[in-house]
């Protein structure tokens, strides 16, 4: 029987314009690991495990992270896994252990980006990609940079298929700048009007720049730990439980010739069946959620792939404002990736905090209303996808 595992600590820090602030990936680990060690109310030397995330970096950077929070001579796992690399980390952590490997772990992810859209390191061998962009260029125009591209193709087909219009997209990137405001970790914390969304610029039709994440440097940790642990330490009141977890990888039907599974909405949809026969819970049990909202065409898909609705029921969704604040779910109240910004190796971490401080009530401004259960979301393309239950230990 698998062991219960409990988030006991988290930490993140400002997510910030890359080059906006003067510092390190060590000072971003130092910030997030510290904060959440203190939260957890503990010494590093406790700590048993650490995996560490990261995309862009060289190799054992993760031991130089967490070195800012001592030198243990504990193992530390280097992860990389595209956009959904903090919630392997988190995943791997939370694997040790619930197989009772350990008893308290560490997960942080950071990343130092460059300004801009993303791009490929190396160049002289086939990219990760390169087979779901070849299927693509297929049966979609093509258009540099790949990721709008890829998403907004997306969106396009959902708009064919199901009558969706531009401005239920916008809708989204509306929300979720508003959302942000109330948010003093988020890049961006400035709320902009539904013409003020639709009117940036097009980056890819019907995506436009207020719809899509930014480049972000950044970190976030969290610690976890076993049953054993949370109540030798007296952590019960303040530790959530992840009650669901899976991660999948690409399905031959990724393969199907649709933009949506290209992108990985079966990923999506099998990981979040698994965490829901786990938990023994279903979407409408949860209020609060972080999803992967890379861009908004992604964030709606999403709300059909967690089972939020049924496929094409997306738009109703959102025209009736059920994931947002007085609706049936709120949905990113952080502001997600497109306003709090989306540094590749602390997103998964950074949505682990949020949900944990909403299910504490500490979430202040942002905190929803009555939180018994809350939905983590997080995907890589190339690919993997990451999702998360989680309650209240006291429950």
């Amino acid at each position: 029987m698998a062991n219960r595992v409990f988030v006991v600590g988290v930490g993140m820090t400002k997510f910030e314009k890359p080059g906006a602030r003067e510092w390190d990936y060590p000072d971003m680990a130092r910030e997030s690991g510290t904060k959440a060690l203190e939260d957890a109310g503990i010494d590093y030397r406790e700590v048993e495990q650490g995996y560490v995330g990261y995309v862009y970096g060289e190799s054992t950077s993760g031991q130089r992270a967490l070195y800012e929070l001592g030198m243990t001579g504990i193992p530390i796992v280097n992860v990389n896994n595209n956009c959904s690399t903090g919630s392997t980390a988190l995943f791997l952590a939370a694997q040790a252990i619930r197989g009772g490997l350990a008893d308290c772990t560490i997960a942080l992810g950071f990343e130092k980006m460059q300004p801009g859209s993303l791009g490929a390191t190396y160049n002289d061998r086939e990219q990760p990609m390169e087979k779901h962009m070849m299927l693509l260029a297929e049966i979609s125009e093509v258009l540099f940079p790949p990721a709008p591209w890829m998403f907004g193709a997306a969106g396009r087909e959902h708009m064919e298929k199901y009558g969706t219009t531009a401005e239920h997209f916008a809708k989204i990137g509306y929300k979720n700048h508003k959302h942000s405001v109330n948010n003093p970790y988020a890049q961006f914390q400035t709320e902009y009007s539904l013409d003020d969304i639709l009117g940036s610029r097009m980056i890819y039709d019907p995506l436009t720049k207020l719809q899509c994440s930014p480049t972000s440097d950044g970190s976030g940790a969290a610690i976890l730990a076993s049953e054993d642990f949370v109540d030798k330490h007296g952590l019960a009141g303040q530790a959530v439980e992840i009650v669901g977890q899976a991660m999948t990888t690409d399905f031959q039907s990724s393969f199907d010739r649709t933009c949506k599974n290209l992108i990985g909405y079966d990923m999506n949809v099998q990981a979040a069946r698994k965490v829901y026969d786990q938990s023994g819970l279903g979407a409408d049990d949860f209020q609060v959620i972080e999803l992967h909202d890379c861009f908004s065409a992604n964030e709606l898909l999403l709300y059909e792939a967690l089972g939020l609705c049924g496929e094409g029921e997306a738009g109703k969704l959102i025209d009736n404002d059920q994931t947002t604040y007085g609706g049936k779910w709120v949905v990113n109240p952080s502001g997600g990736l497109i306003s709090k910004g989306h540094p590749l190796g602390a997103t998964g971490l950074a949505q682990c905090s949020e949900l944990t401080w909403q299910l504490r009530g500490t979430a202040d401004k942002r905190q929803v209303d009555g939180v018994t259960a809350a939905l983590q979301h997080n995907i890589g393309l190339g690919g993997a996808a990451v999702v998360t239950a989680y309650q209240r230990a006291d429950r």
